[in-house]
């Protein structure tokens, strides 16, 4: 697991912090929290003291116990200094969140507390996810200190749109979810290390769905499937990071658009099925991991069905279209294409075999959604993985044990490149 040194601003997004924290301790990773004094009036050292187990820092004068290590790591004899000795053992530096002061720093080269100091001697990867007003977010200054950031290797991780911090504000500046920045500093960290190199996946293009469709039932209500989006979004992420271009669809998904990828919304199965038929025949790779729909209602309504005029209501339901089977029979030479099962129970992966023999698809990855601590709506996942190279050969199988979705999706990933170096 990596070493992820979290940088904390001032700003009341300073609680999803301590989420983000949480999700990537959970997950197995070390972390070092240094926050500024503004910081303090919103989340105290106490707090990401007690999530990571290690000392929390503020000024570049105090004495840190732990001499610049992380949890599980050896203290060195000496005390190094802070600013030095943080930044040349943390795998990544996340600043989360970046406050419109913090990013000024930065863009200046400023050195005047010791989160500015650790970034300025940083030479791990730099993830910056800003978070303020929207005013403040679409300031010009603000737009240029961003670009000037992008330009010296820092990555951005894009806020989200929606409520803010003020009273009765909406807009842009919603520190990213913890989620996703948790995915961002592992989809940063898979491209560091590992034998994960940016340049494996470079001139591949590859087309991922996420998210679960909704079939209408008149203007407000709809059927449709239960899925966050988190699984296609990790893969999104650690394909953008091997190098890939990446298209991602997403079906009725909450999370921000992640940065770098070309990204469209679509709500139904038959929206998502013609988004990738549009897309499908310039990609290499399909990870088809959206959860659609397999029924809709035959005759939807065009306004509200009003409770108080029925008794009771029937529905009528008619098969959607099969999206994955129809890019199967469009596929050509040189495309891997991988599905996805959400099974129940015991025979979970019997069922995912003879979904891999009758989709005609490269892999299926299967999850027990009987269990509630994977699948939906949670950060972690366990799978089946299971190939088959020839038409005639009997499915292999790889077991992923239980860990977050980003680590679940590296391992979808280096099947994928182990049947394309195979066919």
């Amino acid at each position: 697991m990596a070493r992820i040194l979290l940088g904390v601003s001032g700003g009341i997004a300073a609680y999803k912090a301590l989420e983000l924290v949480r999700l990537a301790t959970a997950a197995g990773h070390a972390v070092r929290v240094v926050q500024t004094p503004t910081s303090r009036r919103f989340v105290g050292e106490a707090s990401f003291a007690a999530l990571t187990g290690a000392p929390v820092l503020v000024s570049e004068f105090e004495r840190d116990p732990a001499r610049g290590a992380f949890p599980g790591q050896q203290p060195p004899a000496h005390e190094p200094p802070s600013h030095l000795e943080l930044v040349a053992n943390a795998d990544v530096f996340l600043i989360a969140p970046a406050s419109a002061n913090t990013i000024g720093k930065l863009a200046g080269g400023l050195a005047d507390n010791l989160l500015s100091s650790c970034a300025l001697a940083a030479t791990c990867p730099l993830l910056i996810a800003p978070a303020m007003n929207n005013h403040m977010y679409e300031h010009p200054a603000m737009r240029a200190n961003l670009q000037t950031l992008r330009e010296r290797g820092a990555v951005v991780i894009e806020p989200g749109v929606g409520r803010l911090a003020a009273k009765g504000e909406q807009g842009v500046g919603r520190l990213a979810e913890p989620e996703q920045l948790l995915g961002a500093c592992e989809a940063a960290l898979a491209g560091q290390g590992g034998g994960r190199s940016p340049e494996r996946w470079r001139g591949l293009r590859v087309l991922v769905t996420a998210g679960g469709t909704h079939e209408p039932i008149d203007g407000v209500r709809y059927v449709g499937n239960n899925s966050s989006g988190r699984m296609g979004f990790a893969l999104a992420l650690a394909a953008l990071a091997r190098g890939a271009e990446v298209s991602l669809v997403a079906a009725n998904v909450a999370l921000p658009a992640p940065q770098g990828v070309a990204y469209r919304e679509v709500v139904t199965a038959a929206e998502l099925g013609q988004a990738c038929e549009e897309e499908f025949p310039a990609c290499d790779v399909l990870l088809m991991a959206a959860a659609v729909a397999d029924f809709r209602p035959a005759a939807p309504s065009d306004g509200k069905i009003k409770r108080a005029e029925r008794l009771h209501l029937e529905l009528v339901l008619e098969p959607t279209a099969d999206v994955l089977a129809a890019l199967v029979a469009s596929r050509r030479n040189g495309q891997t294409l991988v599905g996805f099962a959400a099974e129940y129970g015991a025979h979970a992966a019997e069922r995912g075999r003879e979904k891999l023999i009758a989709k005609g698809v490269d892999a299926v990855v299967v999850n027990d959604i009987s269990r509630p601590d994977i699948g939906f709506d949670v950060d972690a996942n366990e799978v089946t993985i299971l190939t088959r190279a020839g038409e005639h050969a009997q499915p292999s199988e790889r077991q992923v044990p239980r860990a977050s979705k980003a680590e679940v999706a590296e391992a979808i990933l280096d099947t994928v490149e182990a049947l394309r170096r195979s066919g």
